[in-house]
Formats: C-alpha cells, sequence, structure tokens
C-alpha cells in the first residue's frame, strides 16, 4: 500500500438511522500493521456489500501516522502516542498529525485503536481507570468500556496506564536527568485513548499480537466486526465473551538510566515474576530485582537512557 505522506485519508460510512459515533484507528505507529491491514479488509466487507452500517456513524483511518508508515518505523519524528494534544504551533511531523486526530476523535463516542507489539505473546486490551472525578484522568464510562474489552476476542485486560505514568514523571523529575525533557511532562502520557476519554467519550486500545504476526490482521477484523456489532452499528454476530479473564494493573515504570543497563534474560511482556527475582543489572552494578511477586510488561530492550525501560503489573481488582 502507497500512502502520501502529507495528509490522513479517512473512510467515513453515516447510516440513515441516528446511532453511536465509532472511530477505528491503524498504524498509530507505522510498523504496526496488524490495524491497517484489518481495517482493509473490513472496508472491503462494506464496499461489497456483505456488511451494512445501519446505524450511527463508523470512521476509519488506516494509517493515523502516514510518514512513519511509509518509513516502515514505530515514529515519523516523534511517538505520536504520546503528548498527543492539539497545538497552534506544531513542531514536527506528529505535532502535525495530532492537530488533525485529535478533533477527529473529539467527534466521535467510542475508539478502537488498533497496535502491535514487538516481543513474542498473546493479544491483549488496554483499559482505561474506574469512573473516577480526580485530576489526573476524570472518567465516567468504565463500564461501557469494560463491555467493549469483554467482546474483542483476546483474553487479558491491562489498565493503570496514566497512573503509573504520572509516577514515572515524578521520579524522572526527583533525579533530573534531562531537565525539561518531555518525558518529564505528564502529558506525555496521553495517547489516542486518554484523549478520547478527555473529551467525553471513551476507547480502547487492541494490541493485536507481535509485529507482522499473520495472524495479527484477522485479530483486528474480528474486533472490528465485535465493536460494530456490539454499538449496534452493524447486524452482524455478537460472539459471546471468551473469559475467562486475566486482568492486570500497571504497578509502576522503570526507566533506563545509562547505556550499560542491561536485562538479567531476554523477557518478553506478561512472563511471570516472584518477589525478590532478579531482573536486570544497571550500569554500576546495582541489581533491579521485583518488589513483589508479578509480572514484566513492555521490556524494552532498545530504551534510550532516561526513558521507560520496562513496567510491572500485578493482578487487578477490577474484573471485566
Amino acid at each position: 500500500m502507497t500512502i502520501a505522506t502529507q495528509h490522513l485519508r479517512m473512510h467515513r460510512f453515516s447510516a440513515l438511522e441516528p446511532g453511536p459515533r465509532l472511530v477505528v484507528t491503524g498504524a498509530v505507529h507505522g510498523n504496526e500493521t496488524a490495524g491497517t491491514r484489518g481495517i482493509e479488509r473490513a472496508l472491503a466487507e462494506i464496499e461489497r456489500g456483505e456488511v451494512a452500517i445501519v446505524r450511527g456513524t463508523v470512521t476509519f483511518l488506516p494509517v493515523a501516522n502516514p510518514l512513519a508508515y511509509a518509513k516502515g518505523e514505530r515514529f515519523g519524528e516523534r511517538n505520536l502516542n504520546r503528548r498527543l494534544l492539539p497545538g497552534a504551533s506544531p513542531q514536527d511531523n506528529e505535532d502535525r498529525i495530532a492537530n488533525v486526530l485529535c478533533p477527529l476523535l473529539a467527534g466521535h463516542d467510542v475508539l478502537l485503536d488498533l497496535h502491535s507489539f514487538r516481543s513474542p505473546g498473546q493479544p491483549f486490551v488496554l483499559r482505561g481507570p474506574a469512573d473516577n472525578d480526580g485530576t489526573l484522568e476524570p472518567f465516567g464510562h468504565a463500564a461501557a468500556e469494560a463491555r467493549l474489552c469483554a467482546h474483542l476476542g483476546v483474553k487479558r485486560v491491562v489498565d493503570g496506564w496514566m497512573a503509573v505514568y504520572a509516577d514515572g514523571v515524578a521520579r524522572r523529575r526527583q533525579r533530573r536527568l534531562t531537565p525539561g525533557a518531555a518525558n518529564e511532562d505528564p502529558a506525555y502520557g496521553i495517547g489516542t485513548t486518554e484523549y478520547m476519554r478527555s473529551v467525553g467519550g471513551y476507547g480502547v486500545t487492541l494490541e493485536c499480537g507481535q509485529l507482522d504476526d499473520p495472524a495479527g490482521p484477522e485479530v483486528a477484523l474480528h474486533a472490528i466486526r465485535q465493536t460494530l456489532s456490539l454499538l449496534r452499528i452493524a447486524e452482524l454476530p455478537l460472539s459471546p465473551p471468551p473469559g475467562p479473564f486475566e486482568c492486570l494493573t500497571l504497578a509502576t515504570v522503570i526507566d533506563r538510566h545509562a547505556e550499560g543497563d542491561r536485562f538479567a534474560k531476554p523477557w518478553t511482556s506478561f512472563q511471570p515474576l516472584a518477589e525478590g527475582e532478579l531482573i536486570a543489572l544497571r550500569a554500576d552494578g546495582s541489581e533491579v530485582r521485583a518488589p513483589a511477586a508479578g509480572y514484566i510488561v513492555f521490556p524494552d530492550h532498545a530504551a534510550i537512557p532516561g526513558h521507560e525501560w520496562f513496567y510491572l503489573a500485578r493482578s487487578s481488582r477490577r474484573p471485566i
């Protein structure tokens, strides 16, 4: 698929009957193409008349970051899924995309954001917080978000992103390694779903599997069809939740401090950890051990010093 890098190409279907407004995004990170391929299959089904949009609106954005997609890399100039906010003075490719993408999200009620991940593992979904009126991420659609998670076809559900990211920002500021750096700003934790919640909607991030997994596009297509059915935008059969679900919450983020920091072994996401288990060694020889039993999530073997290296998760008390 050849794509221009100076505009976003969207496909919108508006039914003659009112209903929810759904937006489905792919390739927020340019090398994560399972969502793009899944969206292409969904569009083909609609165009062939196999799926009819009968209620509300659905907008498909197969490639949210055209420059990164054209490069075949995660970023165009920076991470689009961090500090996703509109601004009067865009400084880079992702800032310019945000000025188009944020109004698009704000014009919808529900977001299904399709991603992939680098290390081996099973697909999983990231959801937002419980309903709350706090200052970090106030929210009032937790039940609807949980229902969406339950029908996407995956069994692992992870929450806690914004809280753990804000805690990581606070610790970076204490260390003062890179004063004024973007990742020392709490807003750096805002991605597509976080922005969607901030403007009154709800949404989830579906991680469709490892990069280039041939099953990934089918995971994405199934999730799209399920979401269309659940919201009654299309008359499609709704599969029951696959359960039982493994619900986890992110507990803390650990940054890489120096180039010499290294993992004790080649970790993959959601590997279990015993209390006290050796995870990594710092360049100065100090050990990083698990403070409690849990799981390692998003281990990044190529993390830049001063940035997120891995997350620790524990079982969540929030069931689906």
